[in-house]
């Protein structure tokens, strides 16, 4: 079984809802983004989204596309990525997942692309503008290699879409939470739960909530609804642009250690009976 698979699988056992914290690779540079690749690790994530900065984002709100915008302006590339998780990933418990749009994929070749990231250690992709048609080839040449294709479910998917994206998605299933691009929202749909039950119905994978998650109360309720995972990614980008980079490291800490916190209350309580 792949390292992603796996690992939910362990998730599971103990009743406990992985974090999956996301961050942009380069913002403000890459020397921060290799602490704070740590300070995820080292605070309760189970794994870690890193996003390749990508001049065209479409998937994107304005913080992370503007953290993609300013990880390119200081000459980010995926080799400085790739070199970076080199020498980092022997040090994280968390499995790395690459968060990257296919043009950089099609461009560098499929298995050119998926050699070098299972080089550095990279255990999963998620590549939001590659539609469910067009995936059957990352799909197979990424089993290859050991690393695990995870595709998105939107708010609009119908049910016969929904069926084909949980069949076919590896290592957990990413339910996007809301419609449109990323970004802080002050709540949850309600017809996020509705998709969950309907993905329950065709599927015993993994499944992951992101795209608008931004506080513990955020990620409380989607581990309520029945989430495996939460996903969060612009409020962590946002912090950590802010102010110095120690500063916005620090803001990284407080803010994954509510998260870690707020879906973990129940196994605390359970365990202190």
């Amino acid at each position: 079984m792949a390292i992603i698979s796996q690992r939910f699988e362990e998730l599971r056992k103990s009743n406990t809802c992985a974090l999956i914290p996301f961050i942009t690779a380069g913002d403000p540079d890459l020397e921060t983004t290799a602490k704070a690749l740590k300070i995820l690790d080292k605070n309760g994530a189970s794994f870690i989204e890193l996003g390749v900065p990508y001049s065209d984002p479409l998937a994107d709100g304005p913080v992370i596309q503007a953290a993609a915008t300013r990880a390119l302006a200081k000459g980010t590339k995926l080799d400085n990525v790739l070199q970076m998780l080199k020498t980092l990933t022997p040090e994280l418990q968390a499995p790395i997942i690459l968060f990257t749009y296919y043009n950089p994929i099609l461009n560098l070749g499929v298995k050119e692309f998926l050699a070098k990231v299972a080089e550095v250690g990279v255990k999963g992709l998620v590549v939001p503008d590659l539609p469910l048609e067009e995936a059957e080839n990352l799909i197979q040449s990424a089993q290859e290699f050991g690393i695990e294709l995870t595709l998105l479910v939107a708010p609009t998917s119908s049910k016969d879409r929904i069926s084909a994206i949980a069949k076919y998605s590896q290592g957990f299933i990413y339910l996007v939470s809301v419609t449109g691009v990323t970004g802080v929202r002050s709540g949850l749909q309600n017809r996020v739960k509705d998709i969950l039950d309907d993905l329950r119905g065709v599927t015993d994978k993994a499944i992951g909530i992101g795209f608008g998650i931004s506080s513990g109360e955020h990620a409380a309720q989607a581990k309520e609804w029945g989430a495996d995972a939460v996903i969060v990614g612009s409020a962590l980008v946002k912090r950590l642009a802010n102010g110095t980079p120690e500063e916005g490291l620090k803001a990284v800490e407080e803010l994954t250690k509510e998260l870690k916190s707020a879906i973990s209350k129940e196994q605390l309580s359970v365990a202190g009976k």
